[in-house]
């Protein structure tokens, strides 16, 4: 979240960079000023007191000591303390709703971000590959996938309900494939640490990255501990995770790292869970919106001074899985409008679909500055002069897909399509699916 200290000394500059996300700082700061201006009147007041009161002490002290009544001095001091534990009261509560204010303002965009609207202000920065010229009228993935055996919806909606598949065969490989080919490039050639996360987590972990409380619709709750409390930030309940962003994240939440072991790399393959609300409508056929879906995660923590050429370092780290794929792509900046909550400046990857026409995102790379690790309390130890400094600072958090591991599927489905409706593999992937070179029509007694 945003550092309370810097909005008051720079509010205008906030409500600004707010209004630049669509947002009205009216609403979105409510009464901050008038709120902390109370707050620093109750202390500066508290203070005021606690010095009348210690000057009559010291008055008490000499008049008991000469041997003279006290008793209007005593009075007085009772005054007084009361009157403080009052004002006290009152800073408390003023910086509790601040924090609480501050727990729903989104991150501030970087000056580098593009100001608008909506989608159609973010800027495209790049592009790569030859979008395919194919002879035969492309088909979407999911008929693709359905005509090949090798995705169910229809099974998948029984067991579970919409927006679920099961994979079979060559497709249940390939998704396998994907993921460890990901993983291995990123651990190999990018320097990133796998982990393997919990897929649930608890709502102080949400807090921490930003999912709560503003997001709480979009998530899986479970109700082992009873339902969840808006505002009431636990240690033992649990959610599905969104994203291993999350529980990659929070690995160092209230810890203070050293500077010397900056930059942390991390990846992750998790299956996802999005309860998708709001997108109804949208996406309602194949793996572009599901409820469950695989991911292979990049997150990582950095100095300040290093996270915007970490951000590039991440996003081409995500990029090169497109390449070795061979699946044209493009980089989108985001503009203002379109950040996520989080982000100070995010980079959108889209790859082409043939059997759609269009691109489509297919990782989200953003730098979170300092928003992330306040609100999770990761901070980092200086080094001046070669040691460490007494007082620790936040560090930066950065993160973002390598890839989603479904949306490459899609990819590849409809990028490597033949006439016949097989698919040729990547050749990348041909190691992992057994020096396999084409997914066929799957064949087994549930068929007809």
């Amino acid at each position: 979240m945003l550092d309370l200290a810097f909005v008051r000394t720079n509010l205008a500059q906030v409500e600004e960079k707010l209004r630049t996300r669509g947002l009205d700082p009216a609403v979105a700061l409510a009464n901050f000023a008038a709120i902390d201006t109370a707050r620093r009147e109750a202390i500066t007041r508290s203070e005021t007191t606690k010095a009348e009161r210690n000057r009559l002490s010291n008055e008490i002290q000499a008049l008991k000591k000469s041997g003279q009544d006290a008793t209007s001095q005593m009075d007085a001091v009772k005054a007084l303390k009361a009157e403080g534990e009052g004002l006290e009261v009152a800073a408390a509560e003023a910086d509790t709703r601040l924090r609480d204010m501050m727990q729903t303002v989104p991150n501030l965009p970087a000056d580098s971000v593009p100001l608008g609207a909506d989608e159609h202000a973010n800027q495209q920065v790049k592009t790569w590959g030859t979008i395919p010229t194919l002879d035969f009228t492309p088909k979407p993935h999911w008929e693709l996938g359905e005509a090949l055996g090798v995705l169910d919806f229809e099974r998948a909606a029984k067991i579970t309900g919409a927006r679920f598949v099961v994979q079979f065969g060559q497709g249940a490989r390939l998704e396998r494939a994907l993921a460890n080919f990901m993983l291995d490039l990123h651990t190999r050639q990018h320097g990133y640490t796998e982990v393997l996360p919990p897929a649930m987590v608890n709502s102080k972990s949400l807090f921490g990255t930003g999912q709560l409380p503003k997001f709480a619709e979009d998530l899986f709750h479970c109700d082992d501990k009873g339902p969840y409390e808006p505002g009431n930030y636990q240690d033992s309940d649990h959610w599905l995770i969104p994203t291993a962003e999350v529980p990659l994240t929070n690995i160092f939440r209230d810890e203070t790292l050293d500077e010397a072991d900056l930059t942390i790399s991390f990846c992750a393959y998790t299956s996802c869970y999005r309860s998708e609300a709001g997108s109804h409508g949208k996406d309602t056929r194949g793996l572009i919106r599901q409820h469950q879906f695989q991911k292979v995660e990049l997150v990582k923590f950095t100095r300040p001074q290093d996270s915007e050429a970490e951000h590039e370092n991440l996003t081409r780290n995500a990029e090169t899985i497109l390449e070795q794929l061979g699946l044209p792509y493009r980089r989108m900046l985001l503009c203002t409008g379109d950040m996520g909550f989080s982000s100070a400046k995010t980079y959108d990857l889209e790859v082409w679909l043939p059997g759609q026409s269009t691109y489509r995102e297919i990782s989200s790379c953003s730098n979170f500055e300092s928003f992330q690790a306040r609100r999770a309390n990761i901070r980092y130890r200086p080094l001046v002069d070669g040691k460490p400094a007494k007082k620790p600072d936040f560090l930066h958090t950065l993160n973002g897909s390598g890839l989603a591991v479904g949306r490459t599927y899609v990819a590849i489905l409809e990028n490597y399509q033949q006439a016949d409706g097989t698919i040729r593999i990547p050749e990348v992937l041909i190691p992992y699916m057994d020096g396999e070179t084409v997914i066929g029509r799957q064949q087994g007694p549930w068929k007809k």
